[in-house]
Parts: structure tokens; C-alpha cells; sequence
């Protein structure tokens, strides 16, 4: 363990990459990229492939050190540095990577199966969250839906409009709140719209109930999920303008977006 604690930042991502390409027959073989860059997507690919198994306190302690390091060289931003907006001194608007952001919580848009996106360099949230997260986050994740299944049956999926909590693990947050929203194919109907604004009650509740004083919304349900934008962003100011009314919550709430056309929406919604 000395050794490897002894390493430089890239010998640390050599090192994590060949202990992943060994653990499986498929990838022992492969060669290392001389390239930083490439270097750091072989990384990133194999941790989104990599089933929710078992893997040694030296890969999870040099992962650790490796990806603060590797965050942290991001240009990080505190919650205490923004300025609200018009419609209250709780309300934030933030543009930009929700992974470089310095809050309690954070929301991770998530999929059914609750731990994560297998697809290599994906770059959907769920993905990037997971790649800057580390592979605990997997773990976590699979023991939730383990306990899950132990009392609902093997083929449990979570529910649409829920949420989990967990660590941040390497990120600047202390915790990622976990919710899955809404598929829209086809028409968009109220009972979408019913499970969206849940998806935001459900983590605001969460929150609360774990002492969470400021969390961070991404755009639930949008993109790849195929909610459109503008009723998305309407829900979700709506949901946490009653929910802060109604429980006089002191928490401050950001509305994370990383497109400009969700920039404008809320923009509007939130003058």
C-alpha cells in the first residue's frame, strides 16, 4: 500500500486503469493510451462498464485520492457564492457542470435500475455523476436495490417519482439525491406531469429529512427522458415554490442547467 500511495497523479491513473483491465480475461490484453486525454476515457469507459462487485480498500483509496485530486481541478463553485433570484432569496439559478458544484445535495436523474449508466462515455448525468462519484457510488447504489429486491422480489425496479439518498463520495457535495422521472413517448399527459412534480417532492422531503440546508435540481426528465423543456421547467419552479411555502423550509434551492435553451426558460419563469 505504500508504494502506491507514493505514486504521482498520473502513475495513480495507470496504475487504476491496469487494475481494471486485469480484473477481467476480455481486457488483460489491452494496451494503455500513451495520451493523457485517452488515458483518462479508458478510466472513465471501464468504470461505467464494471459490474457492482467487490474490488480491493487499495483501488478504492487510490481511486479516492486520484478523482479528489481530479475534481478538484475544476473550476469549483459554492452555493454561498450565488446570487438568488427575483422571486426569492431560496431560489437559485446556476448554469453550468452540477458535478463542479459545492452544495450539500446534488440530483442525479437516474434510470430504474438505480445504479447507474453502463453505456462507456455517455454523456448523460447519471454518467458523469457516477465517473466523478467512483465506483462506491455503484456499490451503494446495487446494496440499495438489493435490499430493495429482498422485499419487493428480484425483478424490483424503482418506482418513477422516488428518491434515495447517498454519499458524494469524491464530488464536492456531501450527498446525491437519486430520483427517476418520467419517459415521455408520445404525448405528454398529466399523469407525466403528476410523476415529475413527485420526483421533486419526494427529494425535497428527502432533504429535509436529512438535514440538507441547500440541493442543487438538474433538469429531471429532460433529454434522453423526452419531457419537454418548457413544461419541465414549470413543474419543477411550481413544485418548489409551494413546497418551500408550505413547510417554511429554510433550504436554499438551485435549478442547475447546463443547456442556454433551459437557461432562458428559466429565466423567465423565475424574473
Amino acid at each position: 500500500m505504500g508504494k502506491v500511495i507514493s505514486m504521482n497523479h498520473a502513475e495513480q491513473r495507470m496504475w487504476l486503469i491496469r487494475q481494471l483491465l486485469d480484473e477481467e480475461a476480455e481486457y488483460k490484453n489491452y494496451a494503455i493510451p500513451s495520451g493523457t486525454q485517452d488515458q483518462k476515457n479508458m478510466l472513465r469507459a471501464l468504470m461505467n462498464v464494471r459490474a457492482p462487485k467487490a474490488i480491493s480498500d487499495d483501488f478504492l483509496a487510490i481511486q479516492d485520492e486520484y478523482l479528489t485530486d481530479e475534481n478538484a481541478s475544476a473550476a469549483i463553485t459554492d452555493v454561498d457564492d450565488l446570487s438568488p433570484t427575483g422571486v426569492s432569496d431560496q431560489i437559485f439559478l446556476w448554469q453550468g457542470d452540477i458535478t463542479t458544484l459545492r452544495a450539500d445535495a446534488i440530483v442525479n436523474a437516474a434510470n430504474s435500475g438505480m445504479t447507474g449508466c453502463y453505456q462507456p462515455l455517455h454523456n448523460c448525468i447519471d454518467n458523469i455523476i457516477g465517473s466523478k462519484a467512483g465506483i462506491r457510488l455503484r456499490l451503494k447504489c446495487h446494496d440499495y436495490m438489493c435490499r430493495q429486491a429482498a422485499v419487493f422480489g428480484r425483478n424490483y425496479q424503482e418506482p418513477t417519482g422516488q428518491a434515495m439518498i447517498t454519499p458524494g463520495y469524491n464530488l464536492p457535495c456531501k450527498y446525491i439525491l437519486h430520483t427517476v422521472g418520467p419517459i415521455v413517448q408520445g404525448r405528454l399527459t398529466k399523469e407525466h406531469e403528476r410523476l415529475l412534480a413527485s420526483c421533486y417532492t419526494s427529494c425535497l422531503n428527502l432533504a429535509e429529512e436529512n438535514g440538507i440546508e441547500s440541493m442543487a435540481f438538474c433538469c429531471i426528465s429532460t433529454g434522453v427522458f423526452m419531457f419537454p423543456n418548457q413544461r419541465a421547467a414549470e413543474i419543477a419552479v411550481e413544485t418548489v415554490r409551494n413546497w418551500l411555502k408550505e413547510t417554511g423550509s429554510n433550504m436554499k434551492v438551485i435549478f442547475n442547467v447546463f443547456k442556454d435553451q433551459d437557461l432562458h426558460i428559466y429565466r423567465r419563469l423565475l424574473q
